[in-house]
């Protein structure tokens, strides 16, 4: 790692809090609490309010809804079953998910479900770790018929339905045809929650229980979970999703009696988790600091390193870019960083003001968290804003925008 000798200084602050109150006072986000923080010091800024039509004031411990955001947490259970030698990057997953043995593959994408030829090998550890086990959101494919039917199985949070209990789902996952051969493509989402259901069977013990045991309680995620206790509910707010044609904010989720105020039949690693601004800082530092949490070893260096670098080959990673390109106008411009290593992007290009390596991810309920071994910083910034419209994802991109001019060197 760099050595770093400078953190932010008083005016750098300043830039990057008038940056998010610009953002707050054009009334597109209703409230934000960003951490940014460079070796040991940290930063904090809460603006604005949890509703958009006022309420409480957000707080540092204002807990949200990490959607996508939860991938880069939830992979960390798989590592520490690849740390212990419970699970091999190269082994098969028939055995403990037999559902997924002898597939069958499309002959083309957009084809019908069952014009396939046979699956060239069975699906490894390291095609779901990496998302490359065939199946995902493949934004390219919407309106296939494979498409549609990943949506019909409720594979996918296709909300308002959630998703059914995890031998149920894995038992409808298993009735698909596969898009692509094992190994052959990234495709996002399905894998990060199979991820979920793979180490529930190997470890013996629902996935929320294992990532609590053995990641959130030793780096102290006290607000971390796959639901809000009623006694925090107060500091949920409610996640909006503006009307993209008049930007008319509406509730897509009440804090009280919503999807996130009682523990989900399935706890998806994809995008399932609640958190805090703190929590999640712990975990990125714990990362940047190569798998270590106030002298106590989550995850083993090399581990941290698979995570963090890119693990996508050449053809993979066009894949990927030509996904992110194609769909600027639906993503904001979001996905852009070429890489992939496991649970999270991974900078392999300069396309932005970020340096290669970077790592991290967005959600699309407003969240984005990130760090840079370069310089040694974490940058997370949380809103109650979903990405129907663009105003969360730009302020994401603002943000890092100033905060990369204002480290002092």
């Amino acid at each position: 790692m760099a050595h770093i000798s400078g953190g932010f200084s008083e005016a750098g602050q300043r830039r990057v809090r008038d940056l998010l109150a610009r953002h707050v006072e054009s009334g597109r986000i209703p409230g934000v609490v960003a951490l940014y923080s460079r070796g040991e010091e940290t930063y904090v800024e809460t603006l604005g309010t949890m509703r958009q039509d006022g309420g409480g004031p957000m707080r540092r411990d204002t807990i949200f809804r990490m959607a996508s955001t939860s991938k880069p947490v939830s992979i960390a259970a798989g590592m520490v079953l690849l740390d212990e030698c419970r699970l091999r990057l190269d082994d098969t997953v028939e055995e403990w998910l037999p559902e997924l043995s002898d597939r069958q593959v499309l002959k083309r994408v957009d084809g019908p479900l069952d014009d396939t030829v046979p699956a060239r090998r069975p699906i490894t550890v390291r095609d779901i770790f990496t998302s490359t086990f065939g199946l995902g959101m493949d934004m390219t494919a919407i309106g296939t018929p494979v498409f549609g039917a990943i949506a019909e199985r409720g594979i996918i949070p296709n909300l308002p339905e959630p998703m059914p209990e995890p031998d149920e789902w894995m038992k409808r996952l298993g009735t698909l045809p596969l898009m692509h051969q094992p190994g052959e493509q990234w495709q996002y989402q399905i894998a990060s929650d199979l991820l979920g259901v793979l180490v529930a069977r190997v470890s013996g013990q629902s996935f929320d229980t294992f990532l609590r045991e053995r990641v959130f309680e030793p780096l102290g995620m006290k607000d971390t979970g796959f639901h809000v206790p009623a006694q925090d509910m107060h500091r949920l707010p409610p996640l909006y999703a503006p009307d993209p044609a008049t930007g008319e904010f509406q509730v897509w989720d009440e804090a009280e009696g919503g999807r996130h105020s009682a523990p989900p039949a399935f706890p998806g690693g994809g995008g399932g988790l609640n958190s805090t601004a703190d929590d999640y800082h712990a975990y990125f530092r714990m990362l940047l600091n190569g798998g270590v949490h106030g002298g106590e070893r989550i995850l083993s260096k090399p581990a941290v390193r698979l995570m963090t670098t890119n693990r996508l080959n050449a053809e993979q990673q066009a894949a990927r870019t030509r996904l992110a390109t194609e769909n600027v106008h639906v993503s904001f411009g979001q996905a852009q960083q070429g890489g992939w290593g496991f649970g999270m992007a991974v900078r392999t290009y300069i396309g932005d003001y970020a340096p290669l390596g970077q790592f991290g991810w967005d959600g699309g309920s407003g969240t984005s968290t990130y760090a840079d071994p370069v310089n040694d910083v974490t940058g997370i910034v949380l809103t109650q804003v979903g990405a129907s419209v663009g105003h969360a994802i730009r302020l994401h991109n603002d943000f890092w925008t100033t905060l990369y001019q204002v480290i002092e060197d």
